[in-house]
């Protein structure tokens, strides 16, 4: 057995690896699925089709482009968008669609109702996060108060990773990382369940084992092997959260160290030695015992970019969209952009926050637009580096990974605004790399370290002197406070 396989669920694209022994990715495969978005503020994804129905067809495809015996397969690892709120009856099956990860802002007044009965600080100390659109408890409250009939025939709540788990090996798991993010129903301290703080939201037996995310949760069934083509009896890992999948593949692995991915959204994923608890930010442990992680997150990154050009240039592609950035000058000649289409998370985790165009005129053009967008996506993740500066935890290493990494006017304005060196490894593809690392550790195959070797740096993106963003920036933060209430305002029915 000399190989290990990886598959990662994304927000619009599933992808999986077949690697060897050394890191060389021996076949690839990827298949798009839609975010479904039946309402403002709901996002959602179809558990069977989207999730195992992707890795079904994406483990066809990699046996069959490797022609590699099944059983030369050591280990299988997968990791998918998260945290997710998917609720399952007896046999196994979805009782709805997976609500997604903070993205999703349906359970706003759970949120301020269990945040007013428990206390934020009670909240923070027990659960090391504030609540927010991405804690995963108030939409469990939230599918008990709207959907009651739904919540009685629930026997699991499970995240993306949790249903592809169950359905190779049978098993229900979720690991350490994932959890936390089950505010406030696991205490950050005890590394386990909790029903202390709310037990009216859900039985604790209802929610899957806890692991870490390289333990094995279990082996490939004969049904499941039957579908996916793997060899009955393989072994599954626990698996993750596709950002800590893509952070691994790119080697962040040591205290200081972050992983800044340019996908759907950002994700930013910095490794500490001490746990960060502050309420603009989130916390879980870390991937392996002793170690944590702090995160951010925007709400609309990639998936802005997708929007533009839906509504704007539905015949062009992002190549020439992104010429036509370039060709704009810096500061997109005046025009800011507030990116936050889907309100927005970190820092400032305003669900009702809304997306706006400032200071446009005649003479703008649809490149100048693009580049705002960019820009302004840029600026929010400097919002989120001067988070960490103003806590004296700015990364000592920034790794940049994800499909945004292509675009060069996107990843000098994320550097330029937010005063950050970049490094880009040479491996591009992503989580699924990751999670064949992680497979390859769980059977000790590798050891953390050793992904350097698999992934060595390509380029480094460096900070230029740019007067219009000095300019710009300050705009950007007042532009979002001085407006909003007007932004509440709309949102209201």
């Amino acid at each position: 057995m000399t190989h290990t396989l990886g598959i990662d669920i994304g927000t619009f694209e599933s992808k999986g690896v077949l690697v060897d022994g050394t890191g060389r990715i021996v076949a690839t495969a990827t298949r798009p699925h839609k975010m479904l978005v039946p309402r403002p503020g709901w996002a959602e994804h179809r558990a069977e089709e989207d999730w195992w129905g992707d890795f079904v067809h994406i483990t066809r495809a990699l046996l069959a482009e490797s022609g590699i015996d099944p059983r030369d397969i050591a280990c299988v690892a997968a990791s998918a968008i998260g945290p997710c709120m998917l609720p399952v009856d007896a046999t196994g099956a979805p009782l709805m669609n997976g609500v997604l990860y903070g993205v999703d802002t349906r359970a706003a007044a759970e949120i301020d109702h269990l945040t007013a009965a428990i206390g934020a600080d009670r909240i923070m100390s027990i659960c090391g996060n504030a609540l927010t659109s991405q804690s995963v408890g108030p939409k469990i409250l939230w599918l008990k108060n709207t959907h009651p009939d739904l919540y009685a025939r629930t026997a699991k709540v499970l995240t993306s990773t949790s249903y592809i788990t169950w359905k190779l090996t049978g098993a229900h798991v979720i690991d350490h990382y994932t959890a936390a993010n089950f505010s406030p129903l696991y205490d950050v301290n005890a590394l386990n369940w909790t029903d202390a703080l709310a037990p009216d939201i859900l039985p604790l037996d209802r929610l899957p084992k806890l692991m870490w995310s390289t333990d094995i949760a279990g082996h490939v069934t004969a049904a499941a092997a039957a579908e996916t083509g793997l060899a009955e009896g393989t072994p599954v890992t626990c698996g993750t959260i596709d950002a800590a999948a893509e952070a691994v593949s790119v080697g962040v692995q040591r205290p200081g160290e972050m992983m800044m991915m340019y996908g759907s959204t950002i994700f930013i994923i910095q490794v500490t030695s001490d746990p960060i608890r502050d309420a603009r930010l989130w916390y879980a442990p870390w991937l392996w015992p002793g170690m944590h992680a702090s995160m951010a997150g925007l709400a609309t990154s990639g998936t802005l970019t997708h929007w533009f050009r839906d509504q704007f240039a539905r015949d062009t592609t992002f190549g020439e969209l992104a010429a036509e950035a370039a060709a704009s000058p810096k500061g997109a000649k005046g025009l800011l952009c507030l990116p936050y289409f889907s309100g927005e998370r970190t820092p400032i985790h305003d669900p009702q926050a809304k997306g706006a165009f400032f200071g446009l005129d005649l003479t703008h053009t649809r490149g100048d637009m693009f580049r705002a967008v960019l820009e302004g996506i840029a600026a929010g993740t400097a919002h989120v580096l001067d988070t960490y500066r103003a806590l004296d935890a700015f990364p000592q290493r920034i790794l940049a990974v994800g499909g945004g990494t292509k675009n060069a006017v996107w990843m000098q304005a994320t550097s330029d605004i937010g005063g950050a060196v970049q490094i880009l490894c040479e491996k591009t593809v992503g989580a699924s790399y990751g999670d064949a690392f992680l497979a390859a550790t769980a059977v000790g195959k590798a050891m953390p370290e050793e992904i350097v070797e698999w992934n060595p740096v390509a380029r480094t993106v460096r900070q230029e002197t740019v007067a219009a963003y000095a300019r710009q920036y300050p705009l950007f933060k007042r532009l979002y406070t001085q407006t909003r209430d007007i932004a509440h305002e709309l949102g209201q029915p």
